[in-house]
């Protein structure tokens, strides 16, 4: 649709790379080029997308670094169902074991894991409490090395806070415990922003790209990468925010979805088709769900009829003067912190060292 304004301005932005990749698709009706793109969906009920991003110019198409980025997506995550999670568990160890090995990391190598994030702050608190559950190493290497079996690599931790809390930037913190205790590769764990309400607690990054602490919430702060610290860094982030424009989108979406899936329905119901074999309600809604063009403009009007993304644009264009786009997260974010938090950390323990695994891992998580 042909409009005047210009709408550039009140992008949203995302910390996922399928997002951008996906916001991107919208503009290139090809693929584009220098991005390698792969699905995963072989196991039932996760969807894991490897993300290659291979030029520089094809990074500042998608808004991101170029770089290796891995997503895990489990819709059931945010159930705190105990079995989903060993699942998780089991995949997300599998798939960072292999991220280690193709940056030629071996069991030798000795890792500082970064947990990002406030810890007064429950959906920023993903990081802090990772550390919590780590099997951390590296003193005993030093102080009693006879007591360290095979299978173990040296593992040290730290949550340095935020600006706020200390008054010191991150990277300056990060980059002085580098320097000092000299570890072979860095870990950041890290809470993500998203675009998308279905992907919020129900997705897990992992890119070696590096990170930059409060960009989710769209705080500038100097990036914790290998250019910074000059050793590989690995970023692990677990999106637990929405901005409320992205709420509002979703929804007149989400209502439009229900109108065609309703209308679909009842066509079929009128063909005295068998009720057992229509579809089941699913999220997100794609373009094949909606209604045509007109039905759109009837319901909702011109804002119906509008582009996805100028959509999203129009409604943050609206919200953002008025000092209405909040940050928003689930009711339920403290008991999905808990899990997710425990499932990172243990995937870790299990992918850092050889000697952890299904059998013995809870005995190292609280």
């Amino acid at each position: 649709m042909e409009h005047d304004i210009d709408l550039s301005g009140y992008s949203i932005r995302t910390d996922l790379a399928v997002e951008a990749h996906e916001l991107a698709r919208q503009h290139n009706e090809s693929d584009i080029p220098g991005v390698w793109l792969q699905a995963d969906d072989s196991e039932p009920g996760i969807m894991v997308t490897r993300l290659h991003v291979q030029t520089e110019e094809a990074g500042k198409k998608l808004g991101k670094l170029p770089g290796r980025y891995l997503t895990i997506e489990v819709p059931k995550l945010r159930n705190n169902d105990t079995s989903v999670e060993e699942q998780v568990i089991r995949r997300f160890a599998v798939e960072f074991g292999g991220f280690l090995k193709e940056l030629g990391i071996t069991e030798e190598h000795k890792a500082l894991v970064v947990g990002l994030g406030n810890w007064n702050v429950t959906p920023d608190a993903l990081g802090p409490m990772v550390v919590e559950n780590l099997l951390v190493t590296r003193h005993l290497y030093q102080i009693a090395p006879e007591t360290v079996g095979d299978g173990y690599r040296p593992v040290s931790a730290l949550s340095p806070g935020v600006l706020g809390i200390t008054g010191i930037e991150t990277s300056e913190i990060v980059f002085g415990v580098v320097e000092k205790s000299k570890p072979d590769f860095v870990i950041c764990v890290d809470a993500l922003a998203s675009r998308a309400l279905h992907r919020v607690n129900t997705t897990i990054q992992i890119s070696d790209t590096g990170i930059h602490p409060g960009s989710g919430v769209g705080n500038k702060r100097k990036a914790i990468d290998q250019e910074t610290l000059g050793i590989p860094v690995i970023a692990i982030g677990v999106p637990t925010v929405v901005f409320a424009s992205t709420i509002v989108n979703d929804a007149i979406t989400y209502l439009l979805g229900h109108f065609g899936q309703s209308m679909a329905e009842s066509n079929r119901a009128f063909n005295r088709l068998s009720m057992s074999t229509l579809p089941e309600r699913k999220e997100p809604y794609t373009e094949e769900d909606l209604p045509d063009m007109e039905s759109r403009k009837t319901f909702m009007g011109l804002v119906g009829s509008l582009p996805e993304e100028e959509k999203r644009q129009l409604i943050h264009e609206v919200l953002r003067p008025l000092g209405q786009d909040l940050i928003v997260t689930p009711k339920e974010v403290d008991d999905f912190i808990e899990g997710v938090s425990n499932v990172v950390a243990t995937g870790l323990n299990r992918s850092l060292h050889r000697a952890v695994d299904e059998e013995n891992s809870a005995a190292y998580t609280h």
